[in-house]
Parts: structure tokens; C-alpha cells; sequence
């Protein structure tokens, strides 16, 4: 029992490095629960010491100090000098976050003492560092320099490779404040360099290099924006393009056996080179951000613009909120929200379902003057290829102008990547068509049906079938054990379905052979690990579901159904950003398929879809044809009078 304990503490401590604080915290509590049951008093208060380093980490420094708190008392208690010290060093860090740094200074101090008199170097080397830490936010920056230079020394000595990193970026914080640019920037590289080092260890492990990036972020933004302040614009970029969509990067270079590795500048001159659109590169620090306009004439050309009055997190959600696209309606009724599934079951009142279907009168204006506006001097021709990022990743980008064609990508490596696949990579025929499949089984206690059926999405399907010769999936036959069966081997796979509000998850029709009479999320729910599992051939995937686009915002960018698609080898897949009508998508996807058929790229087909429903009178409310996205390369199929397994499809790269 107490091994077991022991080993969820692992587990937990294991998570918390990789930035996952929500599991480590999970698997703290079951230590905890453990530690009490079997009477282990020091196991106890080990645990909750972990138990603040995640509350810590998380932001909620008050809760941290009472775990802490807890974990020295006991520590005391049972002779423990060194939890004692360990405790004393986690107090100072939630003091520091608070702010009160002389406080933070003590605790270090004594933590400092204890791992000195219990001879451990490697908690002696943390000490040093946390004290460099505090006496930076305090202005002593010789004290500061000092403490950091014996932990990166003794970091050295215990080849600690992430304390090599955090002492490296503290030394060029210390540097860049006192203006010495070069040897900052040098700090920064080696910060950098000893991350790369540790997230390489990770493999494979794609959810756990997200996690790791993410906590180590400021490294990427340190160097960029140090770099702008020493007048090296193209060096900036490469910096910033490092640090972007790395384990996507990792992933797509296994799925298409690229072994090369350019470098930064090499990668960039190839994008500019072998792209026929204009691409833009955008780093957001604070409420300003940069722009790298890379067209092949003109080289790289660099601008910013502050955000006025907010924040790149508050302008999206004003925006969203105006266009009555940031709220759960329910209206819009391809949606499904797991977390407020029993409003679905309620019966709205008439003044709720009014205002559901009003029209929204605002405009993306704001968006626009913060996104575009700042290049729109720059650009030539109408197409444009944007790199975002933080907030704006979740921007309708494809809406943001009449006139320029905009589409998405993670990263600069990422395009270039995807469109430089082996020709022989993608199909060149056959559809997959899945459209409203049967949830009825899928019931709350009650007995009542969850989800709603959705006609226009059969109609859809049927739609696009009869275009392309192809019997679509619908009703029962939807499972989700057929629709990853099949999507393996097609050009072209469109999922018309419910879409889960959190990560684009979308829900099939239950698979017949499972093991309850109930269905079980697992036995119909088309989940990212599911889209991960599977090697895709498909040159465009269209996710015809509300909320296709969403999912955690982190440094590697959106991580949701959408990329999880782009990593098992879509060349590019159309997406919704919020909940999007039945009626409405089946004319908008009506349209979007007979631009296709037309031999007009998925991006031009995008825009005139947007253009005929914008144009409509019922569905001229930009919450109705703004959301959709395209993210990736801009394909072209050939649909001809024959069967789609007998026509040829050409991709434009």
C-alpha cells in the first residue's frame, strides 16, 4: 500500500515537470490519501509539499502556502530537516510569486542553510537559484548575478539539464536588464539549447512535449524580443519560429521521413521560395504584436502594433461576444458542450430562443485593424498564408477580408513540411462521407436521447455523394469503428456531426459490438488520441461539426481534433471555430462543393462559400458564415462524370 502510494507521487511529481499540474495534482491527492491511511507522517507531508509546488505552478499561491505550511510542520514534527529545508524553498517561491520578496529572501535563506548541513548539492544549487530569483525582483542584480552563477555551477556539477536552462535564462534576464544585449542573447541560446536537450528525451511522446514547451515558453519569447531590441529582425524570426509547433513539427517529419534538418533561415527561404501565397509570421508579446511578411520579391519585412485598450485575449472574446459567436447557444444545433449537457434537455423559453436566432449587426473590424491592417500595405495578389499565435490562433481568419483569401497554418516548418510531402503520400482517390450519425442510444438517466438528429447534415453528405459518386455513411452506419476503418485510405474524408465544445471532439454513432448495453464515450466519441492512432492519406479533411477548430491554447498553438488530423497526415483540414447551424452549413457546404467541383482550390471554394452565405437573407449574420477555417495547404481535386477512385487529384504547393 505504501509502495503504491509512493508510486502516484512519482507519477504526480513526473506530470508536474511536464507542466501537466491538473494530473499531478490527481495523482498527489491519491499519495496523500494513502499517506494517511498506512500512517506514513512523512510521506504525508512530502505529499503535501508536492501538493503546493502544483497549486504553485497553477497560480493559487495562497493555497500553496498552506500545503507548504503543512508539510513544514511535519517535517518538523518527524525530524525531517531535509522536507524541512525542501518546505522553507517552496514557501519562498509562493512568497515571491506573491510579491513579498524579503519574505521569499528568509525562506531561501533557510532552505539554503538546511541543504547545506544535510549535504545535498543539488537542492543547495535550487536554493541558489530561487535566491537569484528574488533578488532580481528586488533590483540587486549583483546579488542576483552571484546566486544565479553558483547555481548554474553547481546545475553543472549534478547534470541537471533543466536547472541549466533556468539558470542560463535567469543570467540573460539579469544581462538584458543592464543592456548587455550579446552576452543576454548568449544566456538565452544556451537556455534554449539545454530545453531542446530535454524535450528530445521525450521521444515520442507528443501530449508530453506540448506540456514541457509549454512551461518553458519564456526562453523562446525571451530571445525573440531580445533580439528585436538588438536590431537583428531576420535572426528575431528564426528565433520565433524555433520555439512554434515543435512536436507537430516532430510528428509530421516521422510521418513523412524527412530526415534533413535545416536550419531556421533555410527553412524560411524554402517557404518563400516554393509558396505561391504571401506568408505571414506573427509573435505576440504582451499587447504587441509582430509581423514577418516573407514573400520571395521583397525578402522579409517586419512591422508592429499594439493592441489599444486590451489585450489579445480580451479582443477575441469582445469579438466573438459582438458576433454572438462567443456564447453557448443553442440555436446552433450541430453542438454539443459536455459540461453544460443538461441544458440540452431543458426546454428554452421564447425570449431565449429569440435572441438565440437574432442577427448580429457588429462587425470583425477590430480584428481586422489588429491583424491585417498592419500588412494590407504589403500585400500582392489575394492569397495569404498566417502564422498565428496565442489568442489569435483562435481567429476566423478566412472572414477577416473580401477581398485576400487567408488560411492557417501552425508553424512556418509546419508548411513547409506539409507541402513538400512525397506526391506518392496523399490519395489521389476515393471519399469518406459521414454524415448525421445515429445517437439515440447515447441517453442521459432519464432515458432521453442526448443528441438531437441532424437532417441537413444527411442532406449534406448526400449531397456531396451524389457529386462524387460515393455512398455516404449515415444513421447506425456511422460507427466510429467503421469511420476509422475507412478514413485511412481516402483523398478526402468530410464528417458532418455533433462537435464536442472543448477540443472538437465529435460524436459517431456507437460502435454494436460494445461491451455495455449503454454506450460508453469511448464506444462513440471520435476523440484525439483516436485521430492520433491513425496514418491519414487524406489531401483535405472537412470537419463539418460545431467547434472543429477549438482546443487548448499553448505555445505548440491550438491543441485539438483539427491538429490532430494535420499530425496523422491530412495535407489540410477545413474546420469550425464555434457552434454552427444545421440548415446553414448544408448551404454553405453546398456551395463550398461545387466551387471544388469546379477545380478551384479548397481556399477559393472557401471564400466563395462564405461570400454565397453571407449573401443570403436568412444567414447574412457573420456568426453564420465566419467560423470556418482552412489550416494547411491549399489543395484542388478534379471531380469528373466518372467515380472519384478513377479520377486524379492534384494538390497546389
Amino acid at each position: 500500500m505504501a509502495g503504491e502510494g509512493r508510486a502516484y507521487g512519482n507519477l504526480g511529481n513526473a506530470y508536474c515537470s511536464l507542466g501537466n499540474f491538473k494530473q499531478a495534482i490527481e495523482y498527489h491527492n491519491q499519495h496523500l490519501s494513502i499517506a494517511k491511511e498506512v500512517g506514513d507522517r512523512a510521506g504525508e507531508g512530502r505529499t503535501y509539499g508536492n501538493l503546493g509546488n502544483a497549486y504553485d505552478s497553477l497560480g493559487n499561491f495562497k493555497q500553496a502556502i498552506e500545503y507548504n505550511n503543512q508539510h513544514l510542520s511535519i517535517a518538523k514534527e518527524v525530524g525531517d530537516r531535509a522536507g524541512e529545508g525542501i518546505a522553507y524553498g517552496n514557501l519562498g517561491n509562493a512568497y515571491n510569486n506573491l510579491g513579498n520578496f524579503e519574505q521569499a529572501i528568509e525562506y531561501h535563506n533557510q532552505h539554503l542553510s538546511i541543504a547545506k548541513e544535510v549535504g545535498d548539492r543539488a537542492r543547495e544549487g535550487i536554493a541558489y537559484g530561487n535566491l537569484g530569483i528574488a533578488y532580481y525582483n528586488t533590483g540587486q542584480l549583483e546579488n542576483a548575478l552571484l546566486f544565479n552563477a553558483q547555481y548554474l555551477s553547481i546545475c553543472k556539477e549534478t547534470d541537471d539539464t533543466i536547472g541549466q536552462g533556468i539558470a542560463c535564462y535567469q543570467m540573460g534576464r539579469i544581462h538584458e536588464f543592464n543592456d548587455y544585449l550579446s552576452k543576454a542573447l548568449n544566456y538565452y541560446r544556451l537556455s534554449i539549447h539545454y530545453f531542446d536537450e530535454t524535450r528530445c528525451l521525450l521521444q515520442s511522446e507528443d501530449a508530453w512535449k506540448i506540456s514541457f514547451r509549454d512551461t518553458k515558453g519564456f526562453a523562446y519569447t525571451a530571445l525573440w524580443t531580445t533580439l528585436l531590441k538588438n536590431a537583428e529582425v531576420d535572426e528575431a524570426l528564426y528565433a520565433a519560429e524555433q520555439g512554434r509547433a515543435q512536436a507537430l513539427a516532430d510528428i509530421l517529419k516521422m510521418q513523412y521521413s524527412v530526415d534533413e534538418k535545416p536550419t531556421m533561415k533555410e527553412t524560411i527561404s524554402l517557404v518563400m521560395k516554393d509558396q505561391p501565397s504571401q506568408t505571414v509570421f506573427t509573435a505576440l508579446k504582451g499587447n504587441t504584436i509582430s509581423f514577418w511578411l516573407l514573400r520571395e520579391d521583397i525578402g522579409i519585412n517586419f512591422t508592429q502594433k499594439k493592441i489599444e485598450n486590451g489585450s489579445a485575449d480580451s479582443l477575441m472574446k469582445s469579438t466573438l461576444k459582438q458576433i454572438n459567436a462567443g456564447t453557448v447557444v443553442r440555436c446552433e444545433n450541430r453542438s454539443f458542450d459536455r459540461q453544460h449537457s443538461d441544458l440540452l434537455s431543458s426546454r428554452k423559453t421564447v425570449e431565449e430562443t429569440v435572441q438565440s436566432l437574432s442577427f448580429s449587426v457588429h462587425s470583425l473590424q477590430p480584428l481586422y485593424n489588429v491583424l491585417v491592417s498592419p500588412i494590407a500595405d504589403l500585400l500582392q495578389g489575394d492569397d495569404l498564408v498566417f502564422v498565428p499565435d496565442g489568442p489569435f490562433s483562435l481567429a476566423p481568419f478566412s472572414a477577416l477580408s473580401n477581398s485576400v483569401r487567408i488560411r492557417a497554418i501552425p508553424s512556418l516548418t509546419a508548411l513547409k513540411l506539409i507541402a513538400s510531402a512525397p506526391d506518392d503520400f496523399h490519395s489521389k482517390s476515393e471519399a469518406l462521407l459521414v454524415g448525421d450519425p445515429c445517437l439515440t442510444e447515447v441517453t442521459y438517466g432519464t432515458g432521453n436521447a442526448i443528441y438531437g438528429q441532424l437532417p441537413c447534415a444527411k442532406k449534406e453528405v448526400d449531397m456531396i455523394g451524389q457529386l462524387l459518386q460515393t455512398a455516404p455513411l449515415t444513421g447506425k452506419n456511422a460507427t466510429k469503428a467503421e469511420v476509422l476503418k475507412r478514413m485511412k485510405s481516402v483523398a478526402l474524408i468530410h464528417i458532418a456531426a455533433h462537435g464536442d465544445a472543448e477540443f472538437g471532439e465529435i460524436s459517431l454513432a456507437p460502435n454494436p459490438e460494445r461491451t455495455s448495453q449503454i454506450p460508453e464515450e469511448e464506444d462513440y466519441m471520435l476523440t484525439l488520441s483516436d485521430v492520433h492512432a491513425v496514418r491519414l492519406r487524406a489531401r483535405l479533411v472537412v470537419l463539418s461539426c460545431c467547434h472543429s477548430g477549438q482546443g487548448e491554447v499553448k505555445s505548440e498553438g491550438i491543441v485539438g481534433i483539427a491538429r490532430a488530423f494535420l499530425c496523422a497526415g491530412a495535407r489540410s483540414v477545413l474546420v469550425s471555430l464555434w457552434a454552427i447551424d444545421d440548415e446553414a452549413t448544408f448551404m454553405f457546404m453546398k456551395s463550398f462543393y461545387q466551387h471544388l467541383a469546379e477545380r478551384k482550390s479548397s481556399n477559393t471554394a472557401l471564400h466563395h462559400a462564405m461570400k454565397s452565405l453571407r449573401e443570403t437573407k436568412n444567414y447574412s449574420a457573420i456568426k453564420y458564415w465566419a467560423p470556418f477555417v482552412l489550416i494547411g495547404d491549399d489543395v484542388t481535386f478534379e471531380f469528373g462524370q466518372h467515380k472519384h477512385e478513377n479520377n486524379e487529384t492534384t494538390s497546389k504547393t
